[in-house]
């Protein structure tokens, strides 16, 4: 079958089942041998990565007003691809090529491709989608047995967390943008509760969405985590005064503990397949150090080490996105 996808997350399923898409979107870039995939999207945003979390915001909130969108297909290669099927998603607008865009261009190539949409809120839904595109793509026992092996690495983690008590839950926010504050949702809430932390500012599925600073200073987080949308550690760097500079940041328990984060926000908090069970792992020491072993340096590294991480790669290519939208 001849698959093109259209979000990173999509890619990384498909290739979950063992498969490798004839196309994917510009922005995919797991597993490596995606990037000499023809892409087939572009984006229309022009920040660099040197633009400030705000600038970005605001460009991506302008350009999705328009009637052309964030987003557009480039169809030429679409059409050369003769796709079998699309995986696409109906989550968000903002953060990759939705569905309706990509049926307006299905209609002007000679193909007739399945558009096989995708819209989590929950780790169960992500697993969920597994499946279903393993059935349309003829993989039905390779996906049930990736989903039995990503739900016994979480079990893992739920099994060793499932005895704490309220009070031995600290109290997590985790920002997937920083300028203006956003809580990260979706999937975000249940991760927090596996890890063994507790998640008060969003119930599972609640979408992201923007917060007042007073709000996050009356929940006054015993934890905190930056993961912003389409930024890696180094670019989270580099905007780390979007919450240093804050009136207050210093009287927050997190802060004044030394337990504040950056987290890979691109490649695994808000990618929505497989490499969730890989952000839960991560997670899982950095709410409860005492019972797990330190995150993996290349997706967490705590916040006051990113002074060292930018200078160490000032100059060179980063593979996050400032396009992404922070609110996925």
């Amino acid at each position: 079958m001849r698959i093109v996808t259209t979000l990173p997350s999509a890619t990384e399923t498909v290739a979950a089942l063992g498969l490798e898409p004839v196309g994917v979107s510009h922005e995919c870039d797991y597993p490596p041998s995606a990037a000499s995939a023809p892409a087939v999207t572009r984006s229309r945003i022009e920040a660099d990565e040197s633009a400030s979390s705000a600038e970005i915001d605001r460009q991506v909130l302008e350009t999705a007003e328009t009637e052309a969108g964030v987003y557009e297909i480039d169809v030429e290669t679409l059409d050369d691809l003769e796709p079998d099927a699309i995986v696409t998603q109906g989550m968000c607008d903002v953060c990759a090529v939705d569905e309706a865009v990509v049926a307006d261009a299905v209609d002007r190539i000679s193909a007739d491709p399945e558009i096989v949409p995708t819209d989590p809120h929950s780790v169960g839904d992500v697993l969920d989608d597994l499946e279903r595109i393993g059935r349309i793509a003829d993989r039905e026992e390779r996906a049930r047995e990736v989903r039995r092996g990503l739900e016994s690495r979480l079990e893992a983690i739920r099994d060793r967390t499932a005895g704490f008590s309220p009070e031995d839950r600290p109290r997590v926010a985790i920002f997937d943008w920083t300028d203006p504050i956003m809580i990260a949702g979706h999937w975000t809430a249940d991760l927090v509760d596996w890890a063994g932390g507790t998640y008060g500012l969003a119930d599972a599925g609640e979408r992201s969405r923007p917060r007042e600073w007073d709000e996050i200073r009356a929940y006054d987080p015993e934890v905190v985590i930056a993961a912003p949308c389409g930024f890696g550690l180094e670019q989270i760097a580099r905007n780390g005064a979007d919450l240093t500079e804050r009136d207050g940041w210093d009287d927050l328990t997190a802060v004044r503990e030394g337990r504040v984060w950056a987290l890979d926000g691109d490649h695994y908090l808000n990618r929505p397949g497989p490499r969730l069970v890989d952000t839960l792992e991560a997670l899982a020491p950095i709410v409860q150090p005492a019972l797990f072993d330190g995150p993996p340096a290349d997706i967490a590294t705590p916040f006051d080490e990113l002074d060292g991480l930018e200078a160490e790669t000032a100059g060179t290519d980063s593979q996050s996105r400032p396009e992404a939208d922070p609110s996925p």
